[in-house]
């Protein structure tokens, strides 16, 4: 009996050991692909670039004047099929220009011209 109570208490640890063991390995969590705006400012400003999503609003960062920027979208605003605005701020005037309602997928590449005004 008592050969017996260790056989069964040996099998009981062997197996919670084993799916505790098991549960450490999991497998490589795969990489979402970056969503990205390229935006061509043709204005004479820098502009400040938001993404607007719901009624939220974020700042993804600064279009320098004249020049073209490349701006990542942070992980978690686009999840699927998503509609979004964009707001180009410009840094020195009132005038704040905003695009129409696209809907963008995680991995886009989103392109954005400023003309001049």
């Amino acid at each position: 009996m008592n050969k017996t109570i260790k056989l069964i208490s040996f099998a009981a640890i062997c197996a919670i050991f084993a799916a505790c063991a098991s549960m450490g390995k999991q497998g490589p969590i795969a990489k979402s692909p970056d969503t990205t705006v390229v935006v061509d400012n043709r204005a004479s400003l820098d502009m400040n670039i938001y993404i607007i999503r719901g009624g939220q609003r974020i700042r993804l960062g600064t279009a320098n004047a004249l020049s073209t920027t490349r701006l990542t979208i942070p992980k978690g605003i686009i999840l699927g099929p998503t509609e979004v605005r964009f707001l180009a701020d410009p840094i020195g005037s009132s005038h704040t220009p905003i695009s129409e309602t696209i809907t963008v997928n995680e991995g886009d590449e989103i392109g954005l011209t400023l003309p001049p005004f």
